[in-house]
């Protein structure tokens, strides 16, 4: 793994590699995984995530024309665009979330000059950890130091949402933004996905949060993320029918979800279950940790991961056997998918003094019982974005 620091020095070597000079700053901008509350943030409903010691970073200069010139060393390309000439037309490829941020901060009035950017990782792709976001976040950051825009965490999120939305074509809800522009460090983030007023959860120093990638990709364009939405979306009209009052699942109890079951398909209604019940789930895990009640804690993990399997199935095989491991050694607590599912990661929640051994023994039963490789790493909650400038 690279530290952050190794990861400062790489971009800024890239950069200078790909353009002939130096950069003037790096912005760095954090993963996430979210603890609970999983496909409930395109609903308004509650989440709460926590910042990862994993980033994209991008190197970045100023350009006297409007033009975006970027370059990454992960497929050994640069592309340029001009500012001026961007449309909502996406290329199904990485400079999409870059460009497409540029995008929907030209739309918003921010007065964007040109750049010139490097980008690197250590953040891996399709993990379910938020890479794509933190690119965006990490551009917007880059654009306003550049820019001298001001600069507002929430403002930017949506802003990135916006890019991801309408440029790249996913629907994804703010969590994942969110997380990147405004963590703190040693804190998870209760979130409202509505007002996008959010809370700091202390996270205790009992117990930590285990990362456990799974090895196996997705990506959001090509699964069933979208189906998901629309059911949700055709549950929230059937009910609207005798509550108007609901705008979204949000807004609906197991009672009124129940009223509606007759005219839902049983996909539907099962989809919809779902996001009623685990929106309770995000102020319950709060209240436990800063309560330390951490058995109950993870309980809360393993039930989620129950609807998230058997209610919205967006598990997979490979996701049910690494928390099945992860259950079965005595320090952990709870475990459960997170992200959007079909591959990707998994959290555990696992008593600080059997963290090391809790990685080594799973690890070792992964790689036994599975044929991907499976990466494992002890989560801590950084905060969000920032820029270090050159020294």
């Amino acid at each position: 793994m690279m530290t952050d620091f190794s990861l400062h020095d790489q971009v800024t070597a890239e950069f200078e590699q790909a353009f002939s000079k130096r950069p003037v700053a790096v912005a760095h901008a954090p993963g996430r995984v979210n603890l609970i509350g999983e496909h409930t943030d395109y609903q308004e409903g509650f989440v709460l995530p926590m910042t990862v010691d994993r980033y994209v970073a991008v190197a970045f200069a100023p350009r006297s024309d409007r033009m975006i010139r970027a370059h990454t060393s992960l497929f050994n390309k640069t592309v340029e665009y001009p500012l001026d000439g961007l449309t909502p037309i996406g290329q199904g490829c990485w400079s999409d979330y870059i460009m497409g941020t540029a995008w929907a901060m030209h739309e918003a009035g921010f007065p964007l000059i040109g750049i010139d950017i490097a980008v690197k990782s250590d953040l891996p792709m399709g993990a379910g950890l938020s890479s794509s976001a933190a690119l965006e976040v990490a551009m917007a950051r880059a654009l306003c130091s550049v820019s001298q825009c001001t600069w507002d965490p929430i403002v930017m999120a949506q802003l990135a949402r916006r890019a991801e939305n309408e440029f790249v074509g996913v629907g994804c809800g703010i969590m994942d933004q969110v997380a990147s522009t405004a963590g703190k460090a040693n804190c998870a983030l209760l979130l409202d996905c509505r007002s996008l007023q959010f809370e700091l959860v202390q996270l205790p120093s009992q117990v930590g949060i285990v990362v456990m990638d799974t090895g196996v990709r997705r990506s959001l364009g090509t699964t069933e993320y979208d189906t998901r939405r629309k059911d949700c979306a055709a549950a929230v009209a059937a009910i609207k029918t005798f509550a108007p009052h609901a705008a979204a699942l949000r807004d609906v109890n197991e009672t009124l979800l129940a009223r509606a079951e007759a005219q839902l398909s049983t996909s539907t209604y099962r989809r919809a279950q779902h996001v009623v019940t685990e929106n309770l789930r995000p102020m319950k895990l709060a209240k436990a940790l800063q309560s330390g009640n951490f058995e109950n804690a993870g309980e809360l993990l393993n039930d989620s991961h129950a609807s998230l399997r058997d209610l919205y199935e967006v598990s997979s095989p490979e996701l049910d056997l690494i928390t099945d491991l992860a259950r079965s050694e005595s320090s952990c607590l709870g475990a459960r998918m997170t992200g959007a599912g079909f591959g990707g990661s998994a959290i555990a929640l696992v008593r600080t003094e059997g963290i090391r051994r809790f990685i080594d023994q799973v690890r070792q039963m992964y790689a036994k019982c599975s044929e991907h490789q499976g990466s494992f790493f002890h989560g801590s909650a950084v905060d969000g974005v920032s820029v270090r400038a050159m020294t």
